[in-house]
């Protein structure tokens, strides 16, 4: 499908009639606790109430999770900082990374971005018809920040934010299917390239990840997964699907599929339900898992999946980010002693990437959006428009703070 410049205007337009439209919805809120016309006071000590807004409990002394009740949809968030010389990091629902390390102090200076809400229900299927109400999330979601009924702001850092504006929007959206390697993880240290992207777009574009642990083209299908995605997306909306480190598994018989039929056909299905609703699909290969071989390189683990893909994106006329060379090029670059530091699990794990190392690929992503995608060029970050792999930034130079610990729990999974 050839890429239409029109498309991202439109759906532009689409999100100022609809910010005009909610302006009556905004709602505002005080978190210094000072009285302000139109803004809500919301006490530090203020817990948060279901339906309502407050604090959810962290885990370290000073973080800040601040949540308010919202329905389904897209919402700007619009952060007033205080005069009080600090640094602030923000991050939504599971642990998204919206704003990195923004300096505060110079006065009543304001930062917005887009987050997405959802539950996972379905508008029920038609009497006798095959379908489901809701997407079947498993235990471990529900005990994340990612599919249940409120938007949740964690403020991190010395910074001060005095006011949190949150406004319902309709706006153009990239959304993300596929894997561990790929999805919000809601647990340090395990980190995943798609909850880095947000930061690396500006306030105009949302990043909407719907990938999970475990996922295959299959499962994300069965599950009712692609059935929300395809729920909410728009025309002129963006489709990335990365899968493949599930799909080689033929110890998982139910959702196995062969690289030479069954990967390949899955890949064009989703294409095709994306193209029939006027969205733009992007394929992207699966980082390589970090098994170095005695010269210094990397075993091909994912090789007739990565071939697969491109054949897929080379017939269906398909833009392809070649996540899977990029990612052996920065680990082979900062070699096997180094390669670790970008790892989950301090290095012990050799899929899952850590904040670092996730950083690093979503850097390779935005750079492949700037140039796959001409009407998403533009809405990059300038920083973020082009990146060497070969040269990686080094471990110790990209610093993004820690969040709280939010459960017992503490899944990786692939």
């Amino acid at each position: 499908m050839p890429w239409r410049a029109s498309a991202l205007a439109a759906a532009a337009g689409l999100m100022l009639a609809g910010e005009a439209a909610h302006a009556a919805a905004q709602r505002s809120f005080a978190l210094n606790g000072l009285p302000r016309p139109g803004f809500t006071i919301v006490s530090p000590s203020q817990p948060y109430s279901p339906g309502g807004f407050g604090y959810e409990p962290a885990s370290r002394p000073g973080d800040r999770l601040f949540s308010i009740a919202v329905p389904d949809g897209t919402y700007r968030v619009t952060l007033a900082f205080g005069t009080r010389p600090g640094r602030v990091t923000v991050k939504a629902e599971n642990r998204r990374l919206m704003l990195l390390d923004v300096p505060t102090g110079h006065g009543q200076e304001t930062r917005s971005f887009l987050v997405t809400v959802r539950t996972p229900a379905l508008a029920p299927p038609p009497l006798n018809a095959p379908g489901g109400d809701a997407v079947r999330i498993s235990a471990i979601e529900r005990d994340t920040f990612e599919w249940d009924d409120r938007l949740t702001l964690e403020l991190l850092g010395t910074g001060d934010v005095e006011t949190v504006s949150i406004t319902p929007v309709t706006a153009p959206t990239i959304f993300l299917a596929g894997d561990s390697t790929v999805t919000d993880q809601p647990y340090e240290p395990t980190a995943s390239w798609g909850q880095m992207l947000p930061a690396m777009v500006d306030d105009e574009i949302a990043v909407d990840n719907h990938a999970w642990s475990g996922e295959t083209l299959k499962s994300f299908v069965s599950e009712l997964r692609l059935d929300k995605l395809l729920s909410l997306a728009k025309p002129g909306d963006w489709l990335l699907v990365q899968f493949g480190h599930n799909d080689q598994k033929a110890n998982w018989p139910q959702t196995y599929a062969d690289p030479h039929y069954t990967y390949p056909a899955y890949l064009k299905a989703y294409i095709a339900e994306a193209r029939r609703r006027g969205m733009h699909p992007v394929l992207v290969t699966s980082p390589e898992r970090r098994m170095f071989l005695p010269d210094g390189k990397l075993k091909h683990t994912l090789a007739d999946y990565v071939d697969a893909m491109k054949q897929v994106a080379a017939e269906e006329k398909v833009p392809l980010i070649d996540l899977n060379d990029a990612s052996r090029r920065i680990y082979e670059a900062l070699g096997p002693k180094r390669a670790p530091l970008a790892f989950n699990d301090a290095g012990r794990d050799q899929t899952h990437n850590d904040n670092y190392g996730a950083w690093m690929l979503a850097r390779v992503v935005s750079a492949g959006l700037a140039s796959q995608a001409p009407e998403l060029a533009g809405h990059i970050r300038a920083p973020y428009r082009s990146f060497d792999p070969s040269k990686p930034p080094l471990p110790g130079t990209i610093d993004i703070p820690a969040s709280s610990a939010r459960s017992s729990v503490r899944p990786a999974g692939n």
